[in-house]
């Protein structure tokens, strides 16, 4: 029997419950994915409680969960990239989710096959955060070898994403994260690394060509101070006032997880050469998610990915 974490209106942690539920069969461009590990991620929470029912409507039950890894169980029309029991990872459909549950319908586009040496509780990590981060580094800011790129909160997921991706594209790091942290955010690369809690980053004497805001605390007069003459401030956090101020100020730059077929196989093959990896914090069965998601929501840290495996009982 298949079951998934869902919810039967928008609202807080008390309306998620697992559930039984029933398959679709893939319709053209879609396959059908059994999902061995599946990640969490703040869009989890935050399309349940209703921030984007404009884009997700009135329909439920809703299931929850993005970022997957699984075995193909059927493909739909068209599909030729992928066949019955290959190894994916990556993403769900936007509005309909379900990543968080056994089974899954994805778009063949958000999907790529999983390197043989990368388990699954990793791949199920690179979704959301690789994408966001190649999104922003590349797709918006266009940074090249040489060029220096200030993080604000680099070790969160999807500013350790961006860390080994700009690494791995000759450009230098710099950013913020907690003194627990610094450690690692050495490790992988990053020159100087502020801690948060006591850094005013309005006085810091360096300029960056992009700075990239994944900790969304960054006021606009701080991220353009930080930048050089053509640099650019990276916003994962759009707003209507922030689409409107983008029209006219070149050095804002609204990023959104855009995921593609070439993206998920350029993550696919960096992280199967070990040159991306996610930091885990904690892997449960299908039964936890709802105290994970619940305490996550209310601020609780883990130090890495929160890792939902269907395959444990």
């Amino acid at each position: 029997m298949m079951k998934r974490l869902e919810y039967q209106q928008y609202g807080g942690p008390q309306e998620m419950r697992v559930a039984p539920f029933t398959l679709e069969a893939p319709a053209k461009g879609q396959v059908a994915v059994r999902v061995t590990a599946a990640a969490i991620n703040p869009i989890d929470w935050k399309m349940r409680q209703g921030e984007m029912k404009i884009v997700t409507g009135k329909r439920f039950p809703r299931a929850m969960g993005m970022d997957l890894a699984g075995t193909v169980m059927a493909v739909g029309p068209g599909v030729t990239r992928f066949k019955v029991g290959d190894e994916v990872f990556d993403q769900s459909r936007f509005k309909q989710c379900g990543a968080l549950g056994t089974a899954v319908i994805a778009n063949d586009s958000a999907l790529a096959r999983k390197p043989a040496n990368l388990d699954f509780d990793q791949a199920a990590c690179l979704g959301t955060p690789g994408v966001t981060a190649w999104n922003a580094l590349f797709d918006k800011a266009a940074l090249a070898a040489g060029q220096h790129l200030f993080i604000n909160g680099c070790m969160g997921a999807v500013g350790e994403a961006a860390v080994q991706l700009a690494r791995g594209a000759g450009v230098r790091v710099s950013g913020t994260c907690s003194e627990a942290d610094m450690e690692r955010a050495r490790a992988l690369g990053v020159e100087h690394a502020y801690d948060y809690s006591s850094t005013d980053l309005s006085r810091l004497a360096t300029r960056y060509d992009a700075v990239f805001d994944t900790a969304a605390n960054l006021t606009m007069a701080t991220g353009f101070g930080l930048l050089k003459p053509g640099g650019v401030l990276l916003d994962l956090h759009p707003t209507p006032g922030k689409f409107l101020r983008a029209v006219f100020d070149r050095r804002l730059k609204l990023v959104m997880c855009a995921p593609r077929a070439d993206l998920l196989d350029q993550l696919a093959r960096q992280a199967g050469d070990g040159a991306l990896r996610l930091s885990i914090g904690k892997v449960a069965p299908l039964g936890d998610a709802i105290a994970i998601i619940t305490a996550l929501e209310q601020g609780q840290r883990l130090g890495g990915k929160a890792v939902i495996r269907m395959d444990r009982p």
